[in-house]
């Protein structure tokens, strides 16, 4: 089922279509960015009005929802999403519910950041989805309880209007906020069924923890980094390269295609700010026969003018052609690196990478303008 509603305001809506679809596509361009709630971040559904019949905290579970005709619980039949009970309010039965009448579920992002599309997902929800969606964001720091973000004193912006969306749809929504925010609010009228959420944005770290911190990984997502391009995403998304924690399958690294020319793969990297690298890490865990070969790195200051996609200028080697072993941590010490922006890992001539990681402080001024919060 399609959603093709138009209206000006945050947030615009992309055509709904096969839960199953790749949301990688020139539809939905957004999804190419990180998803800023994912449980491996540390995103949480914290509250939710109403779980009657399936958890709120199915809405973040990674990997598409599955689906099982014959399984029914005592209350009914058991969904992999987020659905409420059938309300029965005095206004329910009006086609434009009240502004109350409706159910919602409080989401905390696993990193901070600025949202640039979403994606309610009603995947299996056909009879039973809601009529329309809303989602709203706040910045808020720390670890606020859900009475404190729902009490009078939190802004609450709008980054997705009261829109109706699709049965078995990905109904994806483009966002055109530029404040960074912590948590959302997911609203659906008046109640129904919602498979999952994803969150696609850039990460925005708080400077005082990053200050606080010293060194620290300036490629990793949760403190900033962003992958600007790649030369290849077939099998999986370089942003997996700068995800938490150590990869635990195949799955959750970055490996390309297999190359029958006389070309390399690479990815470029904006890194949390203007920085000295003291030490990186190239880890191949998981990859035994289609580890990368071979991998070089290199750095480049964007504040001298230098234009980052251009492969050919202003770039300078770090480490130069290395042999890589499958299944393994490579961790390079580094000394004298010149101050950079930006950072570039060449692998040849194809493969996977796990993990890269790019251990530094940042400059005086990069302390003051971290990339990603200009």
């Amino acid at each position: 089922m399609s959603v093709s509603t138009s209206f000006s305001g945050a947030a615009r809506p992309y055509p709904g279509g096969d839960p199953y679809a790749d949301y990688r596509t020139a539809d939905l361009p957004f999804t190419a960015l990180p998803d800023l709630a994912d449980r491996g971040l540390g995103g949480a559904v914290i509250a939710a009005s109403d779980e009657f019949f399936a958890d709120r905290e199915n809405l973040l579970v990674p990997g598409p929802a599955r689906f099982d005709p014959g399984h029914f619980g005592h209350k009914g039949k058991v969904m992999d999403g987020w659905e409420t009970r059938r309300r029965r309010g005095p206004d329910a039965a009006e086609p434009h519910p009240s502004a109350d009448d409706h159910d919602w579920a409080l989401i905390r992002l696993g990193v901070p950041g600025v949202v640039r599309g979403v994606v309610v997902d009603t995947a299996h929800f056909r009879g039973n989805h809601p009529q329309a969606v809303g989602v709203e964001g706040a910045h808020v720091p720390g670890t606020p309880s859900p009475e404190e973000l729902l009490g009078g004193d939190v802004k609450w912006l709008p980054l997705v209007p009261r829109t109706p969306v699709g049965g078995h749809a990905a109904n994806g929504f483009a966002v055109d906020v530029p404040e960074p925010v912590t948590h959302l609010r997911l609203r659906q009228y008046p109640d129904g069924g919602i498979a999952r959420l994803r969150v696609h944005g850039e990460a925005v770290p708080d400077p005082e923890w990053l200050a606080a911190l010293g060194v620290f990984d300036l490629a990793a997502l949760e403190n900033g980094g962003h992958v600007e391009d790649a030369s290849d995403r077939f099998f999986s998304s370089a942003v997996n390269m700068i995800g938490p924690g150590r990869s635990r399958r195949m799955d959750e690294g970055w490996e390309t295609r297999r190359r029958r020319d006389a070309g390399h793969d690479w990815v470029r990297i904006r890194l949390t700010g203007r920085c000295v690298l003291r030490a990186v890490e190239i880890d191949t865990a998981c990859y035994l026969g289609n580890a990368a070969g071979w991998a070089c790195l290199s750095v480049l200051d964007a504040t001298t003018g230098a234009d980052p996609a251009d492969h050919t200028a202003g770039w300078t080697e770090l480490l130069p052609r290395t042999r890589l072993q499958p299944d393994s941590r490579h961790r390079f010490p580094l000394a004298g690196a010149p101050a950079a922006t930006h950072l570039r890992i060449d692998i040849h001539p194809d493969g996977g990478i796990a993990r890269l990681r790019a251990h530094g402080t940042l400059t005086e001024e990069g302390a003051r303008r971290p990339a990603l919060s200009r």
